[in-house]
């Protein structure tokens, strides 16, 4: 009859619309995960004087890797500036550019972290890796005593901000170091730069970690991301009202 097939094409148009509906939905709880993904880091600052909460930073961040490589500055003479060529062994190499140099004795609170030379500069910089990497640490000493504080950008298709919350006004000769990795591989990033706050603030920067995904000793069990309550109650009343509007739908042709 008329009535049995005009509700056949009905229940087959609210079947369509629920599915379409259904999948638009979890498309949007796939791109609230991944806005809601942030790093993993590792922060460790000391402003007395030591490295003690450095250091532990340091042993947090590289706990969580295998067969990175760093880059000590120890190949270079003081006076060698950017563009300079850093190799991280199996991890891969980069090139760092911008204003600053290599400094190979302590200088007004700067000073290697291991070894003798350091990363000096009161300005901004690059560093462009020939592989895409997802994880990154450094030590940085005298940061912030003239009120300067280091940002860093990374590149992955997208640019990603990070403050890295060092001490503004602190004394002469702090020391931190920071590290983070994305467990998501789709978020490796190929470039960083630094970006200083204030040019009259010097800071020194040394051994810098790199590491790739397959590095990461975690990448086996990557989590994944889960909806935050108020996501879970936008997909309930999104469903509550696709099944209300096929009601009155249906209402409406009976």
């Amino acid at each position: 009859s008329r009535c049995n097939q005009s509700t056949f094409f009905f229940f087959l148009d609210m079947k369509k619309q629920y599915f379409a509906g259904l999948a638009t939905m979890l498309l949007l709880v796939g791109m609230v995960g991944s806005a809601n993904a942030i790093p993993v880091s590792f922060f460790g600052e000391d402003l007395g004087g030591g490295r003690v909460n450095a250091d532990a930073a340091h042993e947090g961040f590289m706990s969580n890797l295998t067969g990175v490589g760093t880059e000590d500055f120890e190949n270079f003479i003081d006076g060698d500036s950017g563009p300079i060529d850093l190799d991280f062994g199996a991890a891969g190499t980069a090139t760092l550019s911008g204003s600053g140099a290599i400094e190979g004795n302590p200088s007004h609170g700067r000073w290697a972290t291991s070894g003798e030379h350091y990363w000096e500069t009161n300005s901004n910089f690059n560093i462009l890796f020939s592989t895409a990497i997802s994880a990154f640490g450094f030590y940085g000493t005298d940061i912030g005593d003239f009120g300067g504080a280091v940002i860093l950008n990374y590149t992955n298709g997208n640019t990603t901000t990070v403050n890295i919350g060092n001490t503004v006004g602190a004394a002469d000769g702090s020391f931190l170091y920071f590290g983070f990795y994305e467990t998501d591989k789709n978020l490796a990033f190929t470039s960083i730069s630094f970006r200083n706050t204030n040019g009259d603030d010097w800071f020194g920067f040394d051994d810098m970690t790199i590491g790739t995904f397959e590095q990461l000793t975690t990448n086996e069990t990557v989590p994944v991301p889960t909806p935050e309550p108020s996501t879970i109650l936008l997909i309930g009343a999104g469903l509550f009202g696709l099944a209300g509007y096929s009601r009155k739908r249906f209402n409406q042709k009976s």
